[in-house]
This record gives C-alpha cells, sequence and structure tokens, in this order.
C-alpha cells in the first residue's frame, strides 16, 4: 500500500519538460535546469498576467469614476451659480402644486414645455419650463441658468428661480400677461389682430434686446433660435425674449474689432425652419448674424402677418422669398407694396414705416452674412437714424434674389 501511495506521489510530483516527456522527480533527484526555467517562465507569465489585470482595473477605474465627475459638474456649477445669485430653488412638489401637476401647457421651448402656475400666495403667476430629460438637456439647462442669471434688460425674460431635484429640471420664469407673439400675429380671429404701433413697438424692442445680448453682454449671447414664438408680451405688449436654452456664448475676444466677431462650432444645425440662416444648413462658421437673419424674417411676418413656418400656408410658406418677389414686381412697375400689407390691418398702418420694414427685413436676410448689419445698426435704421443707408424710398432700391 505504502508503494502504491509513493507512486502516486511521484506522478504528482512530475512535470513537462521542454521535449513534452515526463519526468520523474520521486527519485529525490535535483530537478534539472530545463525543469527549472519551466518553473520560472510559468512564474513570470503569472505574474505578468496578475500585473496587467491590475493596470487595466486600474484606468477602467479612473475612466468611470472621471466620466461621472464630469457628468455632475454642470449640477455642481448651476448650484454654486444659482446660490450665488440668489435665486429662489423649488422644490419639485412645490412646482408641480403650483402647476395644477403640469396640466395647463402654454409652450414648447427646445428642451421642453412651458406651464402656467401660481405661486403658493395665490397672486403671483409664474411661468414654468420643464426639461424633457436630464441626460439629454442637462447641459442646456445649465446654460440656459448661467445665460440669463448674467443678463438684465427690460427685453428680456427674468427668471424667478429653479428646480434641481433628482432627475428633474425646471426653471421657473416671470409669467407675461400676452404670452407669445405668434398667438396675436398669426390669429385667426379678427379681435385679436395687434395694431401697427404695436407691430412697431415690439420690433423695436424686440431689436434692442438682441442688440444688448449680441453687443452689451458682459459674454456676448447668441440666441439662435429669435421666433414669434420666443418674444413674449407683457400687460403693455412690451416685447420679451425668451427660451435660451438653445443659445450659444461667443468668446469675448475672439477674432476681429466686429461686435459681432464671437464664433463657434456647432454639431448640428440649431433653430426653427424658416427662420435659420443659410450658414446654419450649409455647416459654415455661424456668428450673431444668423440671429439678424431671424429677426429680420420676423419684421417680414410683422408687415404681412404670415408666418414663415408655413403654418397659415399657401404659397406664403417661402415668406422670403415671396417678399422678395413681390417687391421686384413693385420696382419694375413704379408702385408701392399695399399687397405684402396684412389684411387684418384693414388699411391702418403708416406706409413709411411698412416700407421701412420691408427694406430692413430684406437687409437682414440677405444670403451673405456679411452683408447683413449689427442689431445695433438696426435698432437705428428702425427708430429713424438720418444716417441710415435706407434713406431713399423702397420702389428704388435694387433687392437680390436668393
Amino acid at each position: 500500500m505504502a508503494g502504491k501511495e509513493g507512486e502516486g506521489l511521484a506522478l504528482i510530483q512530475s512535470s513537462i519538460n521542454g521535449s513534452g516527456r515526463i519526468i520523474n522527480t520521486s527519485s529525490g533527484k535535483p530537478p534539472s535546469d530545463g525543469v527549472r526555467n519551466l518553473y520560472l517562465r510559468y512564474l513570470v507569465g503569472f505574474v505578468g498576467t496578475l500585473g496587467a489585470m491590475e493596470v487595466v482595473l486600474i484606468v477602467l477605474g479612473w475612466y468611470f469614476i472621471r466620466r461621472m465627475n464630469r457628468s455632475t459638474e454642470p449640477v455642481k456649477k448651476g448650484y454654486r451659480l444659482q446660490q450665488a445669485m440668489g435665486f429662489r430653488r423649488f422644490t419639485y412638489t412645490e412646482l408641480k402644486k403650483a402647476t395644477t401637476n403640469f396640466s395647463e401647457e402654454i409652450g414648447r421651448g427646445g428642451f421642453g414645455q412651458v406651464y402656467r402656475g401660481l405661486l403658493e400666495d395665490g397672486k403671483t403667476a409664474v411661468a414654468v419650463k420643464r426639461l424633457d430629460g436630464v441626460t439629454q438637456g442637462e447641459a442646456e439647462f445649465w446654460a440656459e441658468v448661467a445665460v440669463i442669471g448674467r443678463i438684465n434688460h427690460i427685453n428680456l425674460v427674468r427668471v424667478l428661480g429653479f428646480c434641481a431635484e433628482g432627475k428633474h429640471r425646471l426653471l421657473v420664469y416671470e409669467y407675461l400677461e400676452n404670452r407669445s407673439l405668434d398667438k396675436l400675429l398669426f390669429s385667426s380671429d379678427a379681435t385679436k389682430v395687434l395694431d401697427w404701433e404695436k407691430r412697431y413697438s415690439i420690433a423695436v424692442g424686440t431689436a434692442m434686446g438682441l442688440a444688448y445680448l449680441h453687443e452689451e453682454c458682459l459674454e456676448w449671447v447668441l440666441h439662435c433660435d429669435v421666433k414669434p414664438q420666443n418674444i413674449l408680451l407683457d400687460e403693455h405688449f412690451r416685447p420679451k425674449l425668451a427660451d435660451f436654452g438653445m443659445s450659444k456664448l461667443a468668446e469675448t475676444g475672439a477674432g476681429g474689432g466686429d461686435a459681432c466677431r464671437g464664433k463657434f462650432e456647432v454639431s448640428r444645425a440649431r433653430g426653427t425652419r424658416g427662420y435659420m440662416a443659410p450658414e446654419w444648413i450649409s455647416n459654415q462658421e455661424v456668428t450673431a448674424k444668423a440671429d439678424v437673419y431671424s429677426f429680420g424674417v420676423v419684421l417680414l411676418e410683422l408687415v404681412t402677418g404670415r408666418s414663415a413656418s408655413g403654418a397659415n400656408g399657401g404659397k406664403w410658406n417661402q415668406l422670403v422669398r415671396c417678399v422678395k418677389e413681390k417687391v421686384e414686381e413693385r420696382q419694375h412697375e413704379g408702385g408701392a407694396v399695399e399687397e405684402l400689407v396684412d389684411k387684418g390691418l384693414q388699411g391702418d398702418y403708416d406706409m413709411a414705416q411698412v416700407e421701412l420694414f420691408l427694406r430692413v427685413g430684406l437687409l437682414c436676410v440677405t444670403i451673405n452674412k456679411d452683408e447683413r448689419p449689427t442689431m445695433s445698426a438696426v435698432v437705428g435704421l428702425l427708430l429713424g437714424d438720418k444716417f441710415s443707408p435706407l434713406a431713399n424710398p423702397l420702389v428704388k432700391t435694387p433687392i437680390g434674389r436668393s
């Protein structure tokens, strides 16, 4: 029995040498150099494998930790920003109650819906913007908070507070009684027609708000989605630009001496069909002149009462082209442009201002962005700057075809 155990022990202690033969170590003789080298190779390989696995684990751990830190950094910056500005921080429960479980939708922005709400005092009406998803819109949410928090202008909407709780991200704005421009400008209700005086005031106020964003802020701001839906009206029909969720900050000091020298790269086109400058579509460098283009479209809408997005249809679906063609026809015939004016005004408008709106609007929608004026220049034109290059009557001014 003992002999068999010895034979088994000898078999267990056997190894394979480099030639593949069985080496019996039961004889008590020391292993050969080949066996020792084989042991050493196995040991080195084993230790090397463990080391490589350890390095991989360390790298993976570092990657995931850094990714988590990066994903939470916008939120941390947002918290610090709000604390510094003294904005009110609402709980999600408070805003859910204020909006009656988000029951009254009053608009839609780039990354979510806007609801009417009433704060606990029972008097303060607010507009609550609720983002659709944190993973999709968190960065845009904090960008909007940062932008709005840095600016203060009579023609820009004011933010009152925010909510950042769990997956919920919301902004709380002042509520503007007359809501957005599109609700009145494109309404089929004859009792809601905006008179010409209000249209002129809305155009000037909106231009002033954009000029402030482009040229007077500590950081230049591009709105990137100027349209009637984002022009809100207070109880006096004073315009306030809203929805900065799609805005992009242009770094101060980039480029030459122009106030619109702030430029940036984008991964996809931003804005709304009918209002987007050609450079968005052709992936050219985008500047504040993209907002100038969109504002020019709004000017043409104020004259015609027609939507550039085609919402109220027909041949007006391509508003810019249609207006250009009509103006060119009138130039050749030597007539006026009454046919372009909103019929809802029933002839009650200032023809000189109508021509001015058309001239400035078409100048703003020039295909070549370098030929478009700055927003501060637009303000001067609309206010009747005596040095305006548009002093001549509309019918004598050549307008190119795009």
